[in-house]
């Protein structure tokens, strides 16, 4: 059953240029809420501006465009803000031995650390006004590594701990926190891996030199249309269950590979678990 709130609805999205976080601004809007849709380009930020939305340009890896964008929405809300979508994120593809320090900060910055910042500075706005929803976009990386992707499924993996705590902590406060786990989602998600592959990784040495060809090759040339890959859509499914039901879920998964993964982790021993993975990724190394 849907739950009452008043009107308007507040709602502060990151990530909004293009793919779920797009999908979802438009959605919600829709909806009736009144969406803050962001992203970090000033030209996404102009784009989403004609498409009729409110956008702001919020960058998680720095901390004064997430200082800078909140000030805004407290603005144009009088410090009310009913809901909080932290979709921004990329994947930084590579082995985890040929991640450098900065390489993995970088991620880190961006899937955890900026994620958390907005979300700490968005709760003091929620505990004033006795309420609030927060919901993560996570991954099935955030509960099953796959190898090649050990940035990514770091900041995952950190971000449904944190998640997990800051939920139990937020208990009897009227905040509810939430994470949708999506397998694979149509969007650019693949082109920005593959730019960050290019930037950061040195294909040349190394240990995994004639994998990364492989990888590469599979970045370059995905397009979204797997067996198993739905459109964004089927995350925004999720993503209104958890603004609007009266008692949303703590994990929504999205896709075949999340729900078979979750089960099949919960049957299987590490080592039984590591040879499902590596099987199910085999193409890309072979």
């Amino acid at each position: 059953m849907p739950e009452h709130r008043e009107t308007p609805r507040n709602l502060l999205i990151t990530g909004c240029s293009s793919g779920i976080g797009h999908a979802a601004a438009h959605a919600m809007a829709k909806r009736g809420w009144r969406v803050f849709a962001t992203a970090r380009r000033e030209q996404d930020v102009a784009r989403l501006e004609e498409e009729g939305l409110e956008a702001l340009r919020l960058d998680l890896a720095d901390s004064a465009s997430i200082e800078a964008a909140l000030e805004d929405v407290r603005e144009r809300t009088d410090g009310r803000l009913t809901a909080l979508f932290n979709n921004g994120a990329y994947g930084q593809p590579g082995a985890v031995e040929d991640l450098s320090r900065d390489v993995l900060r970088e991620q880190l910055e961006t899937n955890l650390l900026g994620t958390h910042e907005l979300t700490t500075r968005v709760l003091p706005m929620m505990r004033a006004q006795g309420h609030g929803r927060i919901v993560h976009n996570s991954s099935v990386l955030g509960f099953a590594a796959l190898p090649y992707r050990g940035a990514y499924v770091c900041s995952k993996f950190a971000l449904e701990g944190l998640t997990d705590t800051l939920r139990q902590e937020l208990t009897g406060s009227g905040i509810h926190i939430s994470l949708i786990q999506p397998g694979p989602i149509a969007s650019r998600f693949r082109e920005n891996a593959h730019a960050a592959f290019k930037a950061n990784i040195d294909t040349t040495h190394g240990a995994h030199v004639d994998t990364y060809g492989k990888v590469e090759a599979r970045l370059a040339s995905e397009d979204g249309k797997g067996t198993f890959t739905l459109g964004p859509e089927a995350v925004v499914a999720k993503l209104i269950h958890a603004l609007e039901h009266r008692r949303p879920r703590p994990r929504y998964a999205v896709t075949v590979p999340t729900h078979l993964f979750a089960a099949l982790k919960r049957v299987l021993s590490t080592r039984g678990m590591d040879r499902l993975l590596l099987r199910a990724t085999r193409s890309e190394r072979e």
